[in-house]
């Protein structure tokens, strides 16, 4: 789950929508860690039940959001937005800025699925409309619908 740490509150619902559905399905979200939609998806996720890992760019894991359950301190600064990508299986934008644009291309060049919600249009990035169709979407291309 990736996206911008600054967001409106439509974009931070549906990335804890984002969050609660993959708890659902049993799928471990991965994150920045931070706050933002990072937060709100790990808030979803882990109210549901599920479990979440935060790759945080800081030195130290005193930065992650009180959602993450595992916290990986990379003092990588925006280089860690490559370990969030290659931990994943797939990834769902919602919404996003430049940071979220680096690990989209990240995610097609390692032929990862990846679907938007508001997020960048770029060819091989499925364009959902909700949560509930961006977590279809990935599901499916990962073989798993």
């Amino acid at each position: 789950m990736i996206g911008a740490r600054d967001a409106g509150a439509d974009v931070i619902a549906e990335a804890r929508e984002v969050g609660r559905l993959l708890a659902l399905r049993k799928a471990t979200l991965v994150t920045g860690g931070l706050g933002g939609v990072m937060e709100a998806a790990s808030r979803g996720a882990h109210e549901a039940g599920g479990r979440t890992v935060g790759i945080l760019p800081g030195e130290d894991r005193s930065g992650a959001s009180p959602y993450v359950d595992v916290a990986i301190a990379t003092g990588m600064g925006i280089g860690r937005n490559i370990l969030i990508i290659r931990t994943a299986d797939a990834a769902i934008a919602v919404g996003g800025a430049h940071g979220t644009l680096s690990e989209i291309a990240f995610a097609l060049q390692m032929g990862k699925p990846v679907a938007g919600i508001g997020s960048w249009d770029i060819e091989g990035v499925t364009r959902a409309t909700d949560a509930a169709e961006a977590v279809a979407a990935v599901f499916r291309e990962l073989g798993d619908e």
